[in-house]
């Protein structure tokens, strides 16, 4: 893999019973070397792009279609921010029903939670953001007169869905608060769906940025002199083994 290419050496004293002398090393990758890109950093949308995985999507094949090389698979999954590639990366739809089977087994339909649609006034100012999980029956106050004069137009409100707006204004509210179109029910397998798909969307370094990137990451992967430099990609360590 060509991650571990980039990454420094180090010449390790032999373990191995047959060795033919105590100064006998093997060369090693320092696998605990490593770097992520700064919190700062990552949130500079001029470095980064979005990206969205879509199903048979893999590092090495998004790789290749923005940088032209399928040996940076390692600057997408860091540039991402992903440290565990197993559970951040999106399942495709038939891994991602079989992982849901498993886990719910006959009830992958039954509820998950309640959970608020979005609700915006007559002046699109935010009443409720979505995505809050409630109980079944939660409610919240409503416009009451107290907001309306008697010559003011009704007060409306807004319960906004993904596939429709419901208009809730202050004749159809009831009184003081809002009680219908509020909660709304997820199921497991809608809940799994979700999960999945906000893994699609990534954080992907600009091609401008690459080499640049490159350089920078070379350089930190180098060593510093120190009693046990040999080179900048290779120091040298002893076995601290106390009994055998």
């Amino acid at each position: 893999m060509a991650y571990f290419r980039e990454l420094p050496n180090v010449a390790y004293q032999s373990p191995l019973i047959n060795k033919t002398s105590s100064r006998e090393y093997v060369i090693i990758k320092n696998i605990f070397r490593h770097t992520k890109i700064l919190d700062h950093i990552s949130d500079k949308a001029v470095l980064f792009n979005r990206y969205q995985i879509h199903d048979g999507d893999r590092p090495d094949t998004i790789a290749e279609e923005v940088y032209g090389d399928p040996g940076l698979d390692w600057v997408v999954i860091l540039s991402a921010g992903i440290t565990n590639i197993r559970n951040q990366w999106p399942l495709n739809n038939q891994d991602l029903y079989e992982y849901t089977l498993g886990k719910y087994g006959d009830s992958l339909n039954d509820l998950h939670h309640y959970e608020t649609t979005e609700v915006r006034d007559q002046h699109n100012r935010l009443i409720l953001p979505k995505g809050i999980e409630v109980d079944n029956n939660f409610t919240i106050d409503g416009p009451g007169k107290q907001y309306r004069g008697v010559n003011d137009p009704p007060v409306t409100w807004r319960s906004i869905r993904e596939l429709e707006t419901i208009t809730l204004t202050q004749d159809t509210l009831g009184g003081p608060s809002l009680i219908n179109d509020i909660a709304v029910a997820l199921s497991n397998w809608q809940y799994e769906t979700r999960v999945n798909d906000e893994k699609r969307s990534i954080r992907m370094l600009k091609v401008s940025y690459l080499g640049q990137f490159l350089e920078d990451f070379r350089r930190i992967m180098r060593y510093d002199r120190n009693s046990q430099y040999i080179s900048k990609k290779l120091i040298k360590t002893e076995n601290t083994r106390l009994v055998d």
